[in-house]
């Protein structure tokens, strides 16, 4: 028998050593993660101060922000320093909180995603009945339910693996993953194979289910009804069936690469299929929100000719 040993560290074996590309590396991912963070801090400020945006959608979409803030915040700056670094190891409770914040960050993202199409279900569905069924009190509620179940689920989880007797430490991947110290297991991971296909179920299936029928039903009443319905449905479905499909596709391409051998694809390939689902959505989505979305447009418009007209005033 293979007798385990604990270990103070982890190491992450996906990484290049590419010699002074890493400097531009470095500074590729730098320019990523200060863009995604302006980008979606931005648009938390823009909702936030603008009383016009104090609705369930634009709620929704603040939650949406601030959950890729976090998610980025719990990846890019241990990427930054793993690539200056010339030996790629993480001390294990670092390990684990990012395992924490990379697996919470998916949860809310497709919770908040199927909340934000049940509003629009809602709203084009049961127009009357909107303002009553979709309250600003609601709307919190619904929010602070998604990131508390979440948090406690994926608690849970980690809870699970920490204890377990593991019979190596290198992890094939560019951030430390779940699924990848389960298999470093010595024994029997029983457990964590129910439990992690439980907050898949959870997590992901759950939130899609909600999401295809709140669609079912938008596409029913699109067509059934007026061509102003269908563009009402159009101009506020669009950005979010592009977000959803953005985000489902990264996690697609991250389970496919984390559960099957792909030892065929080329290593740059598999960081980036890995990465896709981290930091797409972050740059993505406040683009796309602030593009299609007429009220976002006129308050950023706002704010700019605001700090344009201070900036005249102070020179």
């Amino acid at each position: 028998m293979i007798n385990s040993t604990q270990f103070s560290y982890f190491t992450l074996a996906a990484y290049l050593d590419s010699g002074l590309l890493q400097y531009l590396c470095f500074l590729c991912v730098l320019c990523i993660y200060f863009f995604a963070v302006c980008a979606n801090l931005l648009l938390i400020v823009i909702i936030c101060m603008n009383r016009s945006l104090h609705e369930p959608m634009y709620i929704f979409l603040c939650s949406l922000f601030v959950n890729e803030l976090y998610g980025s915040t719990g990846l890019f700056p241990m990427l930054l320093v793993q690539i200056l670094s010339d030996i790629h190891t993480v001390p294990v409770p670092f390990c684990f909180l990012q395992i924490f914040c990379v697996y919470s960050y998916a949860g809310v993202e497709f919770f908040n995603l199927a909340a934000m199409s049940f509003d629009r279900y809602l709203a084009i569905c049961c127009p009357l009945q909107y303002n009553t069924h979709m309250t600003s009190n609601k709307v919190f509620i619904i929010i602070a339910l998604i990131w508390f179940l979440i948090f406690l689920v994926n608690l849970v989880g980690l809870f699970l693996i920490v204890p377990l007797q593991l019979c190596g430490n290198i992890i094939n991947k560019v951030y430390c993953d779940n699924h990848s110290i389960v298999k470093l297991a010595c024994y029997d991971t029983t457990v964590n194979t129910v439990y992690g296909l439980f907050v898949s179920a959870f997590s992901v299936f759950g939130p899609l289910i909600l999401i295809l029928y709140t669609y079912i039903k938008i596409l029913s009443v699109c067509f059934s009804g007026s061509k102003q319905t269908r563009q009402k449905a159009v101009s506020t479905c669009t950005p979010h069936l592009a977000s959803l499909l953005n985000f489902s596709f990264g996690v697609c391409f991250e389970i496919l690469q984390s559960r099957f051998n792909m030892n065929s694809v080329p290593n740059v390939l598999r960081i980036f299929l890995s990465l896709y689902f981290l930091t797409c959505p972050p740059l993505f989505n406040p683009v796309m929100y602030g593009l299609n979305l007429s009220k976002i447009r006129v308050a950023c418009n706002s704010l700019i000719s605001y700090v344009r007209h201070n900036s005249h005033l102070t020179d």
